[in-house]
């Protein structure tokens, strides 16, 4: 990776002409802040070319009544790079998206952490020469993010945006640094096939198990602690779902992107939306899964749940879109039906959890775990199928159980109609003898 030039001040990278470029910049952001909010990419970024270059000749105009030299033009090269990159692109974070081997990037400040895929984590260089400038990408790439308003400032001090990559970026001015945070998702276009035999999350026996689970249209909750993969590992479950079928997918960020997926053809991806600068104009996920279940969906997938929202999705599972999907964070398999519970009694409609426990245990089919396994490798950890409930708890059989290496190992037996319902949806029973 190419390191940038400059020194380090107060810990941020300062360019030998970093004054220039931060007078330049002002000027380029005021023509934007002057221009159409919503004006396309492409007419912004020829907007962008337009403003640089006007800002990069008042600059040498300015110089020379004044009896100095302008920028040599190598360096007005770089500088206006550096601009444009700053408004059209994604600026020093350019050439650490590109590279396929990072899995996440950490900026606290000038501070920056970079994770890659074999587990390696290593501090890098500081990418900005400000927390201005920081700022002003984040802004920009916020602005570039859709047609949704996106601030971030004092008044709404963070902001959640999908990248072009698919790479999902979350930025707060809450900490004493602005801080970003940047996951990457490298694997869009996987299917359950390639993550039994390219990546070791499952066996054969796994891959088929899950392809027929969906198949036969059971409901699966996805759990695991974070960079887990399971945002990847529910998009490679889609990929077993019939491509007739009408999707309908609930995401705070767009990161599942199945609507770009020429595998779901009928497919309507929804994103929360801030309220904008008056306060109005808010909505959330509990109401974008109602939303949903008024397009007549066969599945409704929801990206994330960690709130209110787990209600009317759970009540969605339970009144005859089966097949539909979801994902928690949770440390165990079992833990996801008291997070969903938890989750429920801090709803709108503040379920108790005598009330929640049977909604879960109708709606809910299997949970999935994942977990790092003792190697380092994302790997399938436990199946739980659901069976029922009784007072506050949900009744499971823990069908696959953690291994030592955490991997997982047949557990408990599946339940002979359920595992009736998956071999007339492809599984072979004959799969689970002796293994």
């Amino acid at each position: 990776m190419t390191r940038p030039p400059g020194v380090l001040v107060d810990g941020w990278r300062r360019s030998p002409h970093q004054d220039a470029i931060d007078q330049l910049r002002r000027q380029v952001s005021d023509g934007l802040a002057a221009a159409d909010p919503l004006l396309s990419g492409p007419d912004r970024d020829r907007l962008v070319h337009e403003l640089v270059g006007k800002a990069l000749n008042a600059h040498a105009a300015a110089r020379l009544a004044v009896g100095q030299m302008p920028l040599d033009p190598p360096v007005e090269a770089q500088v206006a790079a550096a601009l444009r990159d700053a408004f059209s692109g994604l600026g020093p974070l350019e050439p650490w998206l590109a590279d396929q081997a990072v899995t996440n990037l950490f900026l606290n400040g000038p501070v920056v952490w970079v994770t890659y895929a074999d587990g390696r984590k290593e501090r890098v260089p500081p990418l900005f020469a400000s927390r201005d400038e920081l700022v002003d990408l984040v802004r920009s790439i916020a602005a570039r993010a859709g047609a949704d308003e996106r601030r971030f400032d004092r008044g709404v001090p963070r902001v959640s945006v999908r990248l072009p990559d698919g790479s999902r970026l979350f930025a707060t001015l809450l900490s004493r640094e602005p801080s970003v945070s940047i996951r990457r998702h490298t694997l869009l276009d996987v299917d359950l096939d390639q993550l039994a035999a390219r990546y070791g999350v499952m066996d054969r026996v796994l891959r088929d198990l899950l392809a027929a689970m969906v198949r036969a249209r059971k409901n699966i909750i996805i759990c695991g602690g974070p960079a887990t993969g399971k945002t990847t590992f529910l998009r490679a479950c889609a990929k077993a779902i019939p491509s007739s079928e009408r999707l309908v997918t609930i995401e705070d960020t767009d990161e599942l992107a199945l609507d770009l997926d020429p595998a779901h053809p009928d497919c309507v991806a929804m994103q929360a939306r801030e309220p904008n600068v008056e306060g109005e104009g808010g909505v959330d996920l509990a109401e974008l899964v109602r939303w949903g279940l008024r397009m007549s969906p066969d599945r409704v997938i929801l990206g994330e749940a960690r709130g209110g929202e787990v209600v009317p999705v759970l009540n969605c599972m339970s009144q005859g879109n089966d097949g539909s999907m979801a994902t928690i964070h949770t440390s165990t398999s079992k833990q996801a039906f008291t997070k969903l519970m938890t989750y429920a009694a801090q709803s709108e409609q503040r379920l108790p959890f005598e009330a929640t426990a049977p909604l879960i245990g109708a709606a809910v089919h299997f949970v999935v775990h994942l977990a790092w396994s003792a190697d380092g490798v994302r790997v399938v950890s436990s199946i739980r199928e659901v069976v029922g409930a009784q007072g506050t708890e949900v009744i499971s059989n823990e069908v696959f159980t953690p291994g030592a290496d955490r991997r997982a190992l047949p557990g408990a037996p599946l339940r002979a109609a359920t595992l009736d319902e998956l071999a007339a949806a492809g599984f072979n029973p004959d799969l689970l003898q002796g293994w």
